[in-house]
């Protein structure tokens, strides 16, 4: 019995002894990496696993949640005396990048940051991350531990959990007891939405600087407590592209330093060496680009790093194991094997260069912080009370983003007017925002405000054009002069004084805090009105659009100021009280042009055929910044849609088939006769287009079409010849009818970000044109020479009345990525005021 006893006691300390050492990950999981996709819950724990087994080598620190609750967390691995010192490393870093007002040490560690699977259903790079952090800690990898005697690695296994998961659990749920490397098996045919994005449909790899997503805002808001030297963004592109890594393809932004251009060809070279050791293809400075300032490459670049993309074929496509166009089959397992290799490479390079890569990373703060990253030293948004709110927004981004901000004083100094694109001479008011360039994240500021951005070479793979002012269409001037700026707090909360009993209270139209205020409201049975035209009430003048709650029309509504007060402050919206109907200027409160503000069923069209990040946007922009109802339907269910049930449909991005059939087209048009109000948003607009009743896209000059030789192009020069008919993103001045509701809370024009060659007829008849591109209108960004004589003299946006409904064409996406804050009051307007 004793003996019995003892054995299983031995036996049981045994299975605990061997069960409490370090595992790999196949001794983890039970399966070799490669051979399975492995869900997020499991990566978490192996993570946890090895942060248990070997504290002395990893600190794991959890950062946040995803919408879907799914733990965010980083682990940093060195050795032992770096992780016992791992705050005062952290801090140094921040005194060489010119934060905690220091000089840091230049002999400290180097950090290397690994960001893995920022695109869900680009999956082989978590499955790569365990493998490299396995390598790190190992106790037999003698290289390894070299390396981490220079470096603190910190990985970040999955950025996009939601995404990473909707595609593992479909791509289990379908492939079979083997994997089927037929291209066109169901495995390899991932659905609607597919798990490239977030919970809410949006690209985490565009939103680095803008952070609209919760994830990024959690991530970059880490990212900044550390800034690393090195960044590695890991992604997989089509399935017959071989392995992509550094240098990366021109354009380079110009502030770009040359030891940041040098060393992204010291990494390749790096990793082409084992490569070449095993035969495995790759191609560099071609495709990606470091332009855009919201990629894991370029943010990173831009805040001193050295931000790179890696970029593996597979993709939702790759599966466990597919055939490719040579006639190969590409693995899971070579997929991870190749990420695997460049991760750990990057590492071995960064440690050989430590010294040089810390000096160069304190130079290049100091550089900003003397105001030398660009030509601008100073940027000025004007204020006004019309710009608050979006002031206010700015702000909010500009701290996510840890830059300075404040006020300052001037006369007589000359900048570049972004309204119309000339140097001034201007003036600094006392409630002006000042930016200065002269600050630690002074390279940031200047990608982020500079008027025009130099582009070398016209083949990028995104926008080429985001200056602040325009995406936040806001007056400001940028200034070669260096201000001493007083740094001022981060935006205060609005706070409403208890007014005693006022006839009325006006809210500003300006913004979407605004119009969340107003929805609000309404929901709890408040009765609203707007204004159709300016008025002068106490001695203030309020726009077009204006929301008047009035005490007569609410008066059996408990509560009423106090409520309406509370949710003003919630909102952060300034309420002001009037004592009186009777207006000084304009129109009385009991006149026909006080309409009153009604409440609106939304329904957002999606599912297969659309647009997965268009629908995502518009279903974000409600629920997360509105905070208001709206319904999604799926577009196969067309058929059996009861449009009656809705006031608002919503048409996104996309290809909508049904209005090739006659019967559902004719339902749609009586929907909209009957008095229903259709949005229509991009290529919707143009599909729209293709019937008798609606808008017609202008008809191209067919001028050079009458050239004989317009026909002979050399083969070589086809992407270029291409070009001349793009633009990748561009902005122009729309010029704005902004007496009609659409246009509410706008001066007499709009800056629209346009990505294609869409543009229409002007309306004739029963209907508006209220946006309008004119000649000249194009303001910054790239378009090509053989496009811009098209855009212009046609309509971007507008309604058309259709019995006693409405339909509103948005050619251009105003809620673009959702940070293209000026166009979110007139995708509001379109929602909300348009056939009123």
């Amino acid at each position: 019995m004793n003996k019995r006893f003892f054995a299983a006691s031995f036996l049981l300390l045994l299975s605990f002894w061997c069960s409490a050492q370090l595992q790999s990950p196949e001794q983890f999981l039970g399966y070799k990496i490669g051979t399975r996709y492995t869900p997020h819950w499991r990566i978490v724990e192996y993570f946890k696993h090895v942060a248990a087994q070997k504290p002395d080598m990893m600190k794991l620190q959890s950062y946040g949640q995803t919408n879907e609750g799914r733990p965010l967390l980083a682990g940093f691995i060195s050795s032992a005396n770096h992780i016992a010192n791992l705050e005062n490393i952290r801090n140094n870093n921040l005194k060489l990048a010119a934060h905690n007002g220091g000089n840091g040490n230049t002999s400290a560690p180097v950090i290397v940051w690994l960001s893995y699977n920022v695109h869900g259903n680009e999956t082989s790079s978590s499955e790569a991350a365990m493998m490299t952090l396995y390598a790190l800690v190992d106790p037999a990898n003698s290289r390894t531990k070299q390396w981490l005697q220079n470096t603190v690695v910190a990985i970040d296994p999955c950025l996009n959990p939601d995404g990473r998961d909707r595609y593992v659990n479909w791509f289990n749920s379908v492939v079979g007891r083997q994997y089927n490397p037929a291209p066109e098996a169901r495995e390899h045919r991932e659905p609607w939405p597919g798990g490239r994005s977030n919970h809410y449909n949006f690209d985490l790899n565009r939103d680095w600087a803008w952070q609209t997503q919760l994830e990024s805002r959690q991530r970059v808001a880490l990212f900044n407590q550390w800034l690393p030297q090195v960044h590695v963004d890991f992604h997989e592109q089509g399935v017959n592209q071989p392995y992509y890594f550094a240098p990366a393809a021109q354009p380079y932004h110009e502030v770009i330093t040359p030891w940041q251009r040098n060393f992204q060809e010291t990494i390749g070279r790096n990793h082409a060496r084992y490569f070449d050791e095993n035969g495995w293809l790759y191609f560099t400075k071609e495709v990606f680009d470091l332009l855009y300032p919201s990629y894991g490459d370029t943010y990173p670049i831009y805040n001193g790093s050295i931000g790179m993309t890696y970029e593996q074929g597979g993709g939702p496509a790759g599966g466990l194991g597919i055939v490719t166009d040579e006639g190969d089959t590409l693995t899971l397992t070579d997929r991870v094997l190749h990420h695997y290799t460049t991760g750990l490479s990057t590492v071995e390079v960064a440690a050989q260069n430590a010294g040089k890569l810390l000096n160069e990373f304190q130079s290049f703060f100091r550089t900003a912080s003397a105001g030398n990253a660009g030509a601008y030293k100073t940027y000025v948004i004007k204020h006004s009370p019309r710009d608050a709110e979006r002031i206010a927004s700015l702000k909010k981004m500009l701290d996510r983003n840890g830059i300075r901000y404040g006020a300052a004083t001037g006369n007589g100094l000359r900048g570049f007017n972004y309204e119309n694109g000339k140097e001034e001479s201007f003036s600094i008011a006392a409630n002006d925002l000042v930016v200065s360039a002269a600050q630690p994240k002074g390279t940031l500021v200047t990608v982020l405000f500079e008027p025009r951005t130099t582009v070398v070479d016209s083949n990028t793979y995104d926008i080429t054009a985001w200056a602040m002012p325009y995406v936040y269409g806001l007056k400001a001037f940028a200034t070669r002069t260096a201000l001493n700026t007083n740094e001022a707090a981060a935006h205060k909360p609005v706070s409403n004084a208890n007014s005693s009993d006022p006839y009325a209270y006006v809210i500003r139209w300006t913004g979407v805090q605004g119009v969340k205020l107003a929805t609000q409201l309404q929901r709890r049975g408040i009765k609203l009105r707007y204004s159709e035209r300016p008025f002068d009430v106490g001695g203030q003048t309020f726009d077009r659009g204006s929301i008047v709650v009035m005490r007569t029309s609410n008066q059996y509504v408990p509560n009423l100021w106090n409520t309406v007060r509370s949710l003003a402050d919630s909102a952060g919206v300034e309420l002001t009280a009037v004592n009186t109907g009777f207006v000084e200027k304009g129109f009385d409160f009991g006149s026909s042009k006080m309409v009153p503000f009604k409440s609106r069923k939304v329904a957002l069209i999606t599912g297969e055929g659309v647009s997965s990040l268009g629908a995502g946007e518009v279903w974000h922009f409600f629920e997360q910044e509105l905070q208001y109802p709206i319904t999604l339907v799926n577009l196969a269910d067309i058929g059996r849609f009861n449009w009656s049930n809705y006031d608002v449909v919503i048409m996104p991005d996309g290809a909508y088939r049904f209005l090739s059939d006659k019967a559902a087209a004719d339902q749609l048009r009586n929907w909209i006769s009957g008095g229903g109000h259709l949005v229509a948003l991009e290529s919707a607009v143009a599909q729209l287009g293709r019937l008798d009743w609606a808008i017609k896209s202008k008809k191209e000059d067919s001028a050079a079409d009458r050239d004989q030789y317009s026909a002979l192009q050399k083969f070589e020069d086809r992407e270029r010849d291409y070009i001349q008919n793009i633009t990748p993103g561009s902005i122009f001045r729309v010029e704005l009818d902004n007496t009609h509701p659409l246009a509410f809370g706008y001066p007499n024009y709009y800056y629209t970000l346009k990505q294609d060659d869409a543009i229409y007829d002007f309306i004739k008849g029963d209907g508006w044109n209220v946006g309008v591109l004119k000649k000249g209108g194009q303001v910054a960004g790239f378009v090509g020479n053989k496009l811009a004589p098209r855009l212009q003299d046609g309509l971007l946006y507008g309604t058309q009345e259709l019995g006693r409904g409405t339909v509103t064409y948005l050619a251009d996406n105003p809620l673009f990525r959702n940070f293209w804050e000026n166009g979110k009051l007139m995708f509001c307007n379109a929602v909300f005021l348009v056939g009123q």
